[in-house]
């Protein structure tokens, strides 16, 4: 039956083997931070909206190359087109240059007529045929220079005022062919490129990162006081994907090979290191394979979090070694019978505590916990299944597993003593008063730590150009393209005092490059009329009969503005349909002040079809939410934990439930003193302390006095400290606030297991 065992487990892992050499051939590894995020269940066309404005923007790059004068800003401009332009395949050149200004000249001039800012529709509503005369005059004997268009097609000079309103969106202005601006201390150009690899499938090389690396290199060094700022998702996915490497390998090998010596030290045989590493291989990759045939792809920090899995699942190898030291090798089947029970169990308490994490709707959080699962399950199965028949040799007991085993009788163990009570009174005050202290802190910036160089630039950059904020904007809604244009323009009514007031820097609408038909007939109209009286009173003054130009018959429609290299500046603000309607996002620009945000909401109370999104703020109220939901199933899963140790241990269960409430309990604590905020992420880790901590009660209410169970229960302790406490350096605050939890926990667990092992002579019978 053994037999059988083994070489059943064996085609599994065969089978795995082939699909792992598959997927590493064209891994689809995902860096996408809104991948771990969770549906919006309450407004699905919010989170469309995002994804979608995410996914068109996940492609571009901003670069400003300043210099202290105009001459050396341009001349470092060329070092850092002639450096990205030479992978064609990596970046090309962005529309975003001063040569769209003509396409958009060309694609607006049949329509100059019906292009009218808010200042100008009222000024022609109310000026007098003598005011429009006198203008057009004016207009007319100005000083030759250069102009958008001749005298003909704007007498009122209306078209040059409706430029100068859509310029003021940004800072960069037309120089020289080159897109300019001028700002502390220096002067600068604007670059703009598109990766045409998308950002959320790049891997941990970190291509464009290289190559702007290396544009920023030769121009500080071939162009005295220049410099290169650079921001844009491609350089935010890359160092994520590298960041994620980097803490892979610390972590997974760290832990492995702290794993490793720690077996070396108890046995002395390269046996029991070999198998045990090949438990937690087989145990990664079956977790790697699950994982990738479930998901359409596999997120980097699943991996970092799965990395961690080292610490846990050489559990049962410990388990099994520990226990065959100094028996003969025909020992090897009846020891692993009796010890499938507790190990069982074990897993079971365990795989249950890592399901936990896929109650929440986190994609993330589901890719983690079904990682996590079958890799321990994988790992165990390779203990029982193989270990009997590999492990052939003698395993001679050595000088460092008899000093850890019978170090257990001189652990103290509780008792109804005066000082025992005492003791439990301080850490019954030191709890209490930790608890009092506990903070919480629900941030969506917890879920992704980028490099300080990184989110310096893109301060500087949205900063020197005025950018507006991408995380907090109003989702304009209709039933067709003219009604979501039409509601915009409501909108901005309310936004303009807001702008004047200064609460607000400015805002950009796709309305303001499109209005809406009905608004194009109406300004054609009122233009058409007031134009009429101006060119009939500078016949009248001249004694000439100009007349006006004639322009297009029919209205510009999104289709015509959406194909034009000129719609660059707002087509990622024209989301389109999106189900059975139709949407666009305004945007703001300078959102510096958080306290500002609920006046700005307010704008949008009352109008139909316009939605306030802050995406910052419901994501962390998202992050809230299931914070407290898992909070409410850790106490659910204790319950459901002792009812299954009472069932096997009766009424000596306590002794491998109690340690790990109080250790969860510690670690609450410990956080409220210090001043660490409770986060989600700190909630997960205590629902895994659940799983893992009852584990070392359980192995020594199985074997009670063996000192081989407090022996595996030391080294399984050991190397879980070591590998969650390397996971608390990661840099993303999630990862280090759940390695901080665990290493807490599973410190006070494994002080706490011993003190309540069973009297000598009694067991759980």
């Amino acid at each position: 039956m053994r037999n059988k065992a083994a070489i059943l487990w064996l085609l599994v892992v065969l089978a795995v083997g082939v699909h792992q050499v598959q997927f590493w051939r064209s891994a689809r590894l995902d860096t996408d931070v809104l991948a771990l995020l969770p549906e919006d269940e309450q407004a699905p066309e919010v989170d469309a909206a995002t994804r979608k404005l995410a996914d068109q923007a996940g492609r571009e790059l901003v670069l400003l190359v300043g210099a202290p004068d105009w001459e050396s800003a341009q001349r470092a401009a060329d070092l850092v087109t002639a450096e990205l332009s030479k992978d064609a395949s990596l970046l090309s050149p962005s529309a975003l240059d001063a040569s769209s200004l003509d396409a958009a000249l060309e694609l607006y001039r049949p329509y100059r007529d019906r292009l009218l800012t808010p200042a100008q529709r009222t000024w022609l509503s109310r000026a007098t045929p003598e005011e429009l005369g006198g203008t057009a005059l004016m207009k007319l004997y100005q000083p030759a220079g250069p102009h958008l268009t001749d005298w003909e097609a704007d007498p009122l000079g209306l078209w040059p005022d409706w430029w100068a309103a859509r310029a003021s969106e940004s800072t960069a202005r037309p120089r020289d062919g080159r897109l300019w601006l001028s700002g502390e201390g220096r002067e600068w150009v604007l670059l703009a490129w598109h990766s045409q690899v998308s950002a959320f499938a790049l891997g941990a090389d970190g291509n464009i990162t290289t190559v702007v690396d290396r544009a920023r290199a030769a121009v500080t060094t071939q162009v005295p006081g220049s410099r290169l700022v650079a921001a844009g998702v491609p350089l935010y996915a890359e160092a994520a994907a590298s960041q994620a490497s980097d803490e892979m390998s610390t972590i997974g090998i760290g832990s492995l090979v702290a794993v490793l010596v720690l077996v070396w030290l108890t046995f002395r045989s390269v046996r029991p290191i070999v198998l045990v590493g090949v438990s937690l291989g087989i145990g990664c990759a079956v977790a790697m394979s699950v994982t990738a045939l479930v998901f359409e792809r596999v997120h980097l920090l699943t991996l970092v979090f799965g990395s961690s899995l080292v610490g846990v699942a050489e559990d049962y190898g410990f388990h099994y070694f520990a226990a065959r030291q100094g028996k003969p090798p025909s020992e090897r089947g009846p020891l692993m019978r009796s010890l499938l029970p507790g190990m069982v169990m074990a897993l079971l308490t365990s795989v249950v505590a890592y399901l936990a994490l896929g109650v929440a709707p986190f994609p993330g959080l589901r890719q983690m916990a079904l990682f996590s699962a079958t890799g321990l399950v994988g790992a165990f199965l390779t203990v029982a299944c193989w270990f009997p028949t590999l492990d052939t040799g003698a395993l001679p007991v050595t000088s460092f597993s008899t000093r850890f085993a019978t170090s257990l009788a001189r652990w103290p163990r509780f008792a109804s003593t005066r000082a025992w009570w005492v003791g439990t009174a301080a850490l019954v005050l030191f709890i209490i008063g930790g608890l009092w202290r506990v903070r919480t802190r629900d941030d969506v910036r917890q879920l992704q730590g980028a490099p300080a160089n990184l989110i310096a630039d893109q301060r500087e950059l949205g900063r020197l150009l005025g950018l507006p904020s991408p995380a907090q904007f109003f989702l304009v809604g209709g039933q067709d393209e003219e009604q979501v244009l039409a509601r915009e323009a409501s909108l901005k009514a309310r936004l303009d005092p807001l702008v004047t007031d200064k609460v607000l820097a400015g805002y950009r609408a796709v309305s303001d490059w499109l209005p809406s038909a009905e608004q194009q007939r109406s300004d054609a109209k009122l233009s058409a009329r007031a134009e009429a009286q101006a060119v009939a009173a500078v016949a009248q003054a001249t004694g000439e009969e100009p007349t006006r130009a004639r322009f297009a018959d029919d209205v510009l429609t999104p289709e015509r503005l959406l194909a034009s290299p000129a719609s660059a500046a707002i087509r990622q603000q024209w989301l389109g349909r999106l189900g059975e309607k139709h949407f666009s996002i305004v945007m703001l620009r300078g959102l510096n002040d958080p306290s500002v945000l609920p006046r700005i909401a307010d704008a949008a109370q009352g109008l139909e079809g316009v939605r306030w999104v802050d995406k910052t703020q419901e994501i962390s109220r998202l992050l809230e939410r299931y914070r407290r939901l898992m909070g409410g199933l850790i106490l659910l899963g204790y319950v459901a934990v002792l009812l299954l140790l009472v069932v096997r241990f009766r009424r000596e269960a306590w002794r491998a439930w109690l340690p790990t409430v109080v250790g969860t309990l510690v670690t609450l604590a410990v956080f409220g003193w210090v001043g660490e905020p409770l986060q989600l992420f700190s909630v997960l880790g205590l629902m895994l302390l659940l799983g893992m901590g009852v584990d070392y009660g359980i192995f020594m209410l199985e074997h009670p006095g063996e000192g081989s169970a407090w022996l595996a229960v030391a080294l399984a302790g050991v190397s879980t400290l070591l590998s969650f406490g390397l996971l608390g350096l990661s840099a993303t605050p999630a990862l280090r606030s759940f390695g901080l939890t665990m290493l807490l926990g599973e410190v006070t667990i494994w002080l706490l297991t011993p003190c309540c092992r069973l009297p000598p002579g009694k067991d759980v019978s």
